[in-house]
């Protein structure tokens, strides 16, 4: 369904992608981008023999080492940040993925007629299940005379996900979790609408798309640095 404006610069639209070739191959393009993506990054702190001082406190009865107290100890920044020992936890990204199955039965889509919204429902699914589990692989596996599957991904774990949004950010990831909310029905009861909430772990580390997404970052906070300069001194000095 065309609206109406024929030079309008055209969208990028966000992706699930499964990484690593196996059978059924999994992609979910998304009909709608995300309205808003949360980020989320959790960090702790303590120092170095945190657990054998809280031992010894006890023993002795003398008030407990805490990190508020070892700070107190140090006059410089560098040794406080230098010694204090940081877990930086992964990344977290939540965000509702919106299916809606109008446009497409107004356009006359046979599979949309005949399912609904359902196809990219059982691929959202279907990427929470070990592909051991699957009917369709375990078939294609007999005859391609593979025992464990047609896969290159471990078949006893739910299948490694590549979460796509623009081409700044090609991430892996683990689904922690989907909650899917089916809102409307066809007659024949095929959900024509529905909200995914989506939980996802970003899968941190070495490998090539995320190296990729962390230089992107790198890139872009370096082209900010001339603005932040300007912004810095209007701090000290006002403009």
């Amino acid at each position: 369904m065309t609206d109406g404006f024929p030079n309008k610069p055209r969208i990028l639209r966000g992706a699930f992608v499964e990484y690593g070739l196996s059978l059924p191959p999994l992609l979910v393009v998304f009909q709608f981008n995300p309205v808003q993506l949360t980020r989320n990054r959790s960090l702790s702190y303590t120092f170095a023999g945190a657990p054998a001082a809280a031992a010894a406190a006890q023993k002795s009865g003398a008030p407990p080492r805490t990190l508020r107290t070892e700070h107190g100890r140090r006059s410089s920044l560098l040794d406080v940040q230098r010694e204090q020992l940081v877990t930086v936890e992964e990344q977290k990204l939540g965000f509702d993925i919106r299916l809606d199955a109008t446009d497409r039965l107004d356009d006359g889509d046979t599979v949309t007629e005949q399912f609904g919204i359902g196809p990219q429902i059982a691929t959202l699914e279907l990427m929470t299940q070990p592909k051991r589990e699957s009917v369709l692989g375990g078939l294609a596996a007999r005859l391609l005379h593979k025992p464990d599957g047609f896969s290159f991904t471990r078949s006893a774990n739910p299948p490694l996900i590549l979460f796509i949004f623009g081409r700044k950010r090609v991430l892996p990831v683990n689904i922690n979790s989907l909650n899917i909310t089916e809102t409307e029905f066809s007659a024949d009861l095929n959900p024509i609408r529905a909200t995914v909430s989506v939980s996802l772990t970003v899968i941190e580390g070495s490998s090539i798309p995320y190296r990729y997404t962390q230089t992107m970052t790198e890139v872009m906070s370096t082209v900010g640095f001339a603005s932040a300069v300007t912004d810095a001194a209007n701090v000290v000095v006002p403009g």
